[in-house]
C-alpha cells in the first residue's frame, strides 16, 4: 500500500463495513416489536444498542464519503455527496449512494426533531431508512467490483440473506398473532371464562 492507494483502500473498507453495520441496523429495526423489545432484552437495552450501531454506521458511512472524495483517482466531486448523478465518475452507481446518504440524512434530522413532529410523519420519514437498504446494496455491487467475486460477495449475499430473513420471521410472526379485529371477541371470552371460574369457586367455597 501506498499513500496514493490508501484512501482507495480505506474508501472500500470502510464502505464494507458500513454495509454490514447497516445491515444490522436493518435487521433491528426489522425485528424490534411494537413495544420496542427483542426476545431476551430489556426495552433500554434494545434503544441504546440501535442507537449505537446506528451511530457507528455513520460514522463509518462519513469516512467512506471522505475517503472516496479525496482519493485521487476517482475525481468524485464534493457536490455529489448531497446532489445525486451529479458524478463524472460512475455516474449512475455513485448517484445511487447519493440517493441512499439522503435518505438517512432525512432519517437522522427527522429522529433529532421527533419531539417537534406529528408521530405519522416522523414514521413515514423512519421509513425511508428500510427504504435505502436496497439502494445501499445495488450502489455497492455496481461501484465497487470488488464486491462482485470472491468472499466479499459472499459476505454481501450473506448480509442480504440475513435481512431477508429477518423480514420473513417478523412476517411470520405478524401473521401469527390474533388480528386487531378479533382481539376484542377473545377478549371478551376471557372475561367471560374468568367470571365463570370465579362464580364455580364462589359456589365451591360456600358449600364447605
Amino acid at each position: 500500500m501506498t499513500t496514493g492507494t490508501a484512501f482507495w483502500f480505506a474508501s472500500r473498507a470502510t464502505g464494507v463495513i458500513s454495509l454490514i453495520l447497516f445491515s444490522l441496523v436493518a435487521i433491528m429495526g426489522i425485528l424490534i416489536n411494537r413495544q420496542g423489545r427483542l426476545p431476551g432484552l430489556p426495552r433500554f437495552a434494545v434503544t441504546g444498542l440501535h442507537r449505537n450501531l446506528s451511530l457507528l454506521t455513520v460514522a463509518f458511512l462519513g469516512t467512506h464519503i471522505v475517503t472516496a472524495i479525496v482519493d485521487g483517482y476517482a475525481h468524485i466531486p464534493w457536490l455529489s455527496t448531497i446532489v445525486p448523478f451529479s458524478s463524472g465518475y460512475e455516474r449512475f452507481w455513485i448517484g445511487l449512494g447519493t440517493v441512499a446518504v439522503d435518505l438517512i440524512a432525512a432519517v437522522i434530522i427527522t429522529s433529532l426533531l421527533r419531539d417537534r413532529l406529528r408521530p405519522a410523519l416522523w414514521r413515514a420519514v423512519h421509513w425511508l431508512s428500510y427504504a435505502s437498504y436496497p439502494i445501499v446494496v445495488i450502489h455497492s455491487l455496481g461501484a465497487y467490483k470488488d464486491l462482485r467475486s470472491g468472499w466479499l460477495l459472499a459476505l454481501t449475499m450473506a448480509t442480504v440473506f440475513a435481512v431477508v430473513t429477518a423480514i420473513g420471521y417478523r412476517v411470520l410472526s405478524a401473521s401469527s398473532t390474533v388480528p386487531r379485529p378479533g382481539r376484542v371477541p377473545e377478549q371478551l371470552v376471557r372475561a367471560d371464562q374468568i367470571r365463570a371460574y370465579e362464580t364455580r369457586a364462589r359456589k365451591a367455597g360456600s358449600l364447605r
